[in-house]
């Protein structure tokens, strides 16, 4: 039984690489077989008993909103976190909706990520583990990667294109692992954001990381793909019916 109730969906960002659609539309109403990216993870959430749900939105917001409303939010309540005057990135958009959520944990996916990664495991592991916050790795090959030591506990971040490095936890050997976009943060991490503004999770996680245990949850098992540029659609197509 899933004891997690609430979800947050990541949805206000530009989409400045699926133009031409997001010249028009926001990212989160593209379209994979017939259903919006917004709609398959509501239903994703919805598959682990979470229908409560914040999304937040800047980038064409009235038609997420209208599309949300038109769709009686596919089942599920669907609470705005408006950012219309200006977009707050994740870290920022999680801080803005921290008052729509009640005081337990909350399982967040960005609006461009499909997988098939079982969230139900995930939240098992955040309440055996009892992290700050858990997030979903893979083995996959990417430009820029979480480490980890050998018990998953965050300990900083690497671009291996550029070499730049941070690092939260000075261990041996430091694990590679792809942020999959998928997470878990409990209700204790909301009063230890001390960013203002504009900024991103991945600061909030390297910086909170020095004191406190920040876990990955590795589902390289997984079908999982980022549809963060036009021609991923088709792939996502061939992925998820």
């Amino acid at each position: 039984m899933n004891t997690i109730k609430q979800g947050m969906i990541f949805a206000a960002g530009l989409g400045t690489r699926f133009k031409p659609w997001t010249d028009k539309h926001p990212k989160a109403l593209a379209v994979v077989n017939g259903k919006s990216l917004l709609q398959r993870n509501i239903e994703y959430l919805q598959q682990y008993s979470i229908y409560d749900v914040v999304v937040n939105v800047h980038h064409f917001a009235d038609q997420i909103m209208h599309a949300i409303q038109q769709h009686d939010g596919w089942g599920s309540q669907v609470r705005i976190s408006d950012e219309t005057d200006v977009v707050l990135e994740t870290g920022g958009g999680l801080k803005k909706a921290a008052p729509l959520f009640n005081d337990a944990p909350v399982a967040i996916i960005n609006v461009d990520i499909l997988t098939d990664l079982d969230l139900g495991a995930m939240i098992r592991f955040h309440e055996l583990e009892a992290p700050l916050a858990t997030l979903a790795i893979t083995n996959r090959v990417s430009s820029r990667y979480f480490l980890f030591d050998e018990a998953n506990a965050l300990c900083g971040w690497r671009n291996v294109k550029t070499g730049e490095e941070k690092i939260s936890r000075t261990v041996a050997p430091l694990i590679q692992k792809a942020f999959s976009g998928v997470h878990i943060v409990s209700p204790a991490l909301f009063p230890l954001i001390t960013q203002e503004g504009k900024f991103s999770m991945v600061d909030v996680y390297l910086h909170l990381a020095k004191q406190h245990t920040i876990k990955g949850f590795d589902h390289s098992y997984s079908k999982f793909i980022d549809v963060g540029k036009t021609e991923a659609v088709a792939i996502a197509e061939g992925m998820f019916p």
